[in-house]
């Protein structure tokens, strides 16, 4: 429990003055909390004593009364008020913080990273977990410190009033806190198991929403539904599992504070049969045993969120501590822009990708890759803007190794238009201008006219100020491509990587995108992955890559003549350019080759 309540501290240390202040005056409002039976008592002794005609019955007792209750009421309030102010925006400061953090190291991180950490985990790591650690930390924590400091002041008072009222209280807790241990040790023990069960759930819902369109295409929502009503029945299975295994333990911490109860009421009772304390004061001494063993029936529950709560600062923790991809680079400008890869290998976990890859790529012009899929086209571009590290070799930008960068001084001489195009739930304005925040109105619509896109926008019921939807659903394909072209323009980076930019637009778009692909790379260094013979056969050099070797490289002309898989994939791709959909005499429709 301390070496929670340590982390806990430690993460909130920025605010530690507020927060130790939130405690101490949280305890003494709990303290306040027994003036009421103190007054109960006090009225009952007054009543007792005129009875018995020991005191007179005056009217000023009622007021007395009544401004002590007032007063401690008014009191409460104002550092119930002050606690509140003061300390319970910190878990809101803290758990945003924590999300700022968190978004940039997923920015610096390498790829790997995230495809090691399921989308479920992260996901839940800054939704669910955070906003149950802004629910429950603060509370939590002072539930447990001040139940225990109120519980030794108590434990204390009562042995200088009665050593064996004292001794039945300190032997409950004993009882109560072995309970409270083994409560703890099947929270540590069950808190990851119910953490993997949410996280697997929250990934199952991820991939449900995501492949709705797949699942009925294919009208197997049945089979869809199985791993997320699977992860449900587990996470279902999981929880009753935890009560059952945490049922005994809470059983035997209630146990001890219900024999310490009895215990203080019974001694309590003796001691005053014995006229060594009156009534008055006995009356008080019983309510009180019921009221001091509350705060430990708090720190009960509060002791399996304290354990939920670690998990969760584990799992942060995990995340936090990642290694920078760029841990050891600089902030560095370059003067140009030759691009060289020199004996390059590199492996996803133990399977090789690439195999001592070696090409010079001069500034301004234009490198096409080409090659079978799965060869490594991909992992050189990413590899080349340091989404990953290499294993062996070394690739250099201007000369400066790209490990000697940090990723934003790297990228910022990087545009990137991939094939699967990813906007952002907002508007078109907003998703344009992700490629420089900077640019003023009219560079930003500069860029979407040079990007072809400019015309369609305005046709749109709010211009640039539509929203689109998340992964710009609401725009096809083809007018998605072409604001991300206008995103890399307006970037305006000397280098630039298209993968696969045209692949999946149809041919009523391609023209526009060629059109703005054009503009976009106008005086700039060029890296195109293509299969498009009109897209690559015009590039001042063409990288020929299988099973992660470059094995052949030169211009169109060059690599035609040249037997070897280049001319192969030019057969290949005359053939599948020349085919149509056709019917022959009898109205079957088939396939043929138009250019026979």
């Amino acid at each position: 429990m301390i070496r929670i309540l340590k982390r806990l501290f430690h993460m909130m240390k920025q605010h530690k003055g507020r927060l130790y202040l939130g405690i101490v005056l949280s305890m003494v409002n709990n303290i306040l909390g027994i003036v009421p039976i103190i007054c109960g008592v006090w009225t009952i002794k007054v009543i007792w004593d005129d009875a018995n005609g020991l005191a007179a019955l005056r009217s000023n007792h009622v007021f007395y009364l009544l401004g002590v209750i007032i007063g401690s009421i008014l009191v409460r309030w104002l550092f119930a008020y002050v606690r509140a102010s003061k300390q319970d925006s910190i878990v809101h400061e803290v758990t945003t913080a924590e999300r700022l953090k968190i978004g940039d190291i997923l920015k610096r991180v390498s790829l790997g990273f995230l495809q090691k950490k399921n989308m479920g985990e992260l996901t839940t790591a800054i939704t669910t977990d955070l906003a149950f650690f802004e629910m429950q930390a603060m509370n939590v924590i002072n539930n447990i410190v001040d139940s225990y400091i109120f519980l030794i002041l108590t434990i204390i008072c009562l042995f200088f009033f009665s050593p064996a009222l004292g001794l039945a209280a300190f032997l409950a807790i004993i009882i109560s806190s072995v309970g409270l241990q083994l409560i703890e040790y099947q929270s540590r023990k069950n808190s990851p198991i119910r953490q993997e069960s949410i996280n697997e759930m929250a990934d199952e819902i991820v991939q449900y929403v995501r492949g709705m369109a797949v699942v009925k295409s294919f009208k197997q929502e049945g089979v869809a539904s199985e791993g997320l009503y699977r992860s449900y029945k587990k996470s279902r299975e999981i929880n009753i599992r935890l009560e059952r295994n945490f049922a005994p333990c809470d059983a035997l911490h209630r146990l001890g504070l219900y024999l310490g109860t009895s215990a203080i009421t019974i001694i309590t009772a003796f001691l005053a049969l014995n006229g060594k304390i009156d009534l008055p004061m006995a009356l008080m001494m019983i309510v009180y045993s019921y009221v001091m063993f509350n705060t430990i029936e708090a720190a009960d529950n509060s002791m399996h969120i304290l354990e939920m709560l670690d998990t969760i600062a584990e799992k942060l923790q995990s995340i936090e501590t990642a290694e920078f991809i760029d841990k050891d680079g600089r902030d560095i400008s370059i003067n140009y822009y030759d691009i060289d890869f020199k004996d390059v290998s590199f492996s996803y976990d133990s399977r090789e990708v690439l195999s001592h890859v070696s090409f010079h790529i001069p500034q301004n012009t234009t490198t096409a890759i080409v090659g079978p899929s799965g060869s490594g086209k991909t992992t050189i571009c990413s590899l080349l803007a340091r989404f990953y590290d290499i294993q062996s070799g070394e690739i250099t930008i201007g000369g400066r190794n790209v490990k000697e960068f940090t990723c934003d001084s790297l990228l910022k001489n990087i545009s990137m238009v991939f094939q699967n195009v990813y906007l952002f739930h907002d508007t078109i304005r907003n998703n344009i201008l992700f490629g420089n925040p900077l640019a003023n109105e009219d560079d930003m619509i500069a860029a979407a006219k040079a990007a072809c896109c400019h015309d369609f926008i305005m046709a749109l019921p709010d211009g640039y100020d539509t929203v689109i939807g998340e992964g710009g659903s609401t725009l096809s394909g083809g007018e998605k491509q072409r604001v991300s072209i206008a995103r890399a323009m307006l970037k305006d980076a000397p280098i630039v990587i298209l993968d696969e930019a045209t692949a999946s637009v149809d041919p009523e778009n391609e023209h526009l995108i060629q059109q703005a692909i054009s503009a976009l790379t106008h005086g700039k260094t060029i890296i195109v992955i293509a299969h498009r013979l009109a897209t690559i056969e015009n590039a001042d050099q063409i990288l020929v890559i299988d099973e992660g070797r470059v094995v052949q490289r030169g211009t169109h002309k060059e690599l035609a003549n040249e037997a070897g898989l280049y001319q192969r994939f030019i057969h290949i791709r005359e053939k599948a350019e020349g085919w149509a959909i056709g019917q022959n005499e009898r109205g079957v429709i088939h396939g043929q080759n138009m250019d026979r």
